[in-house]
């Protein structure tokens, strides 16, 4: 049978493009090799959530008393906080499947493979398109560690899935994923240290506002080893992984009850029988896609992680309605120019667009406005302990090109600021919004006085 549109992957960027397909009326055929909603909803932006956000309860329980409230014990569930993940889980993916049922979207379980640019091959059966969307999202890298194959480690995977915690943890990697872990297991008590190779946490953040929120954490023990590179593994009890690792010159060594890898993700494309077509090439080895994601065959698109432009669900969800809008004849391209970025530790850390960093390798001028969260009411109301800052950087013509927020909600308002970026707005069109009172998002518009 013949398909309008044809999809391999279905995370968030193949779901997205699916219902949306098939909404428009499209024939669109969806293959999924494992569970619908892919990392995203099944091991990774959904799960991590919810343990974090049971995290966060526990934190405030214990931190109760600094706002007039007594509980006289205060304890948490391990194995109820997993189940509690679980079903969260499980009512997402229902409700992801009665969407593609809706929207008519026939469902083929199995692993896809590109016969040439209009056929697929799966279950043995074979299957014509005129569009497809390549929508395999990433994996996790595993780094080659001396002595790693040797000893038993957790992935994002197994930390979810946690029956025990460990009395200590060591994490390779500092970027987002190691942090929201290192916050999770921080708070519930976990002794954890975060080796990172870069000399700065969180990669591509604001280094000033990452700088403290590392601050933060120390403050509640957790241990950072920076511009440190992890040199071998090895087993020295049952229960026990001594990590070793360099600093410049220095060679050293700890010890912890399990070791957790976070070094990154990588785009997932081998076994789709890709080689077969002649895709053009980013120098990082990528599949080149135009603004509308088409790589160099048109009728054959690359959203989300699969294209390695921008590991986010969120931008894999647009990549796909540019797509689909695309195989519509509707006009539409993608922008990375205001792509929000989230953190969800405690507090929560959020940025979009530009960096101080960014715009001084490009040379470019700018003015930056730095305030307290204080400022807001509703934030000093609500936060007893921890302070936040809000940073706005603008062009020389006073339009927006940069925000970041360190406290909470950082990523319940970092929106605001990525529409104004996206919109290109000057700060007196900005300053022309009416903010309700009191919330956070004020803090914006304090910036702008």
């Amino acid at each position: 049978m013949n398909y309008q549109v044809a999809i391999i992957g279905g995370g968030p960027a193949g779901y997205t493009a699916a219902e949306k397909a098939g909404k428009a009326g499209l024939s669109v055929i969806l293959f999924e090799k494992e569970k619908i909603g892919g990392v995203c909803l099944n091991e990774g932006c959904i799960p991590t959530k919810t343990l974090l956000y049971s995290a966060k309860i526990y934190q405030q329980a214990l931190e109760s008393r600094h706002y007039a409230i007594t509980i006289p014990e205060v304890s948490f569930d391990l194995k109820r906080m997993v189940a509690r993940k679980n079903k969260t889980v499980r009512k997402l993916t229902l409700g992801v499947n009665n969407k593609l049922k809706l929207a008519n979207v026939t469902l083929v379980e199995g692993t896809a493979e590109v016969i040439d640019a209009h056929t697929i091959c799966c279950n043995e059966e074979t299957y014509s398109f005129e569009n497809l969307l390549i929508c395999t999202g990433s994996t996790s890298i595993v780094p080659p560690i001396k002595g790693l194959d040797s000893i038993q480690y957790w992935t994002h995977k197994e930390a979810l899935d946690v029956k025990e915690l460990p009395q200590s943890l060591a994490i390779i990697g500092g970027g987002v994923i190691g942090m929201e872990f290192a916050s999770l297991f921080n708070s519930l008590g976990v002794e954890v240290t975060v080796i990172e190779r870069m000399s700065e946490l969180l990669g591509s953040m604001d280094k000033e506002l990452t700088a403290r929120l590392r601050e933060e954490y120390e403050k509640r023990k957790l241990t950072y080893l920076l511009d440190t590179e992890v040199t071998a593994v090895n087993a020295i009890e049952e229960d026990k992984i001594q990590v070793h690792y360099k600093q410049g010159d220095e060679e050293n060594s700890l010890t912890a009850s399990q070791l957790l890898l976070s070094v990154g993700r990588k785009p997932q494309l081998a076994k789709l029988g890709l080689d077969r077509l002649n895709f053009k090439r980013t120098n990082r080895g990528f599949i080149e896609v135009n603004k509308q994601l088409q790589s160099s065959y048109a009728n054959i698109y690359i959203c989300g992680d699969a294209n390695g432009k921008s590991l986010l669900a969120h931008t894999a969800i647009r990549e796909a309605e540019v797509a689909i809008h695309t195989i519509l004849s509707k006009p539409d391209e993608m922008s990375y120019r205001a792509i929000p970025s989230v953190i969800y530790t405690n507090p929560e850390f959020a940025g979009v667009g530009e960096t101080e960093e960014s715009l001084q390798e490009q040379n470019v001028n700018y003015k930056k406005v730095a305030i307290p969260l204080a400022y807001s009411g509703r934030f000093t109301a609500e936060n007893e302990r921890v302070n936040g800052i809000c940073k706005l950087l603008f062009s020389e013509d006073k339009t927006l090109i940069g925000a970041h927020v360190l406290g909470n909600p950082a990523s319940e308002i970092i929106t605001l600021a990525g529409m104004a970026i996206e919109l290109k707005l000057k700060a007196e069109e900005w300053g022309k919004i009416i903010f309700p009172h009191p919330t956070v998002g004020e803090i914006f518009k304090e910036a702008l006085q």
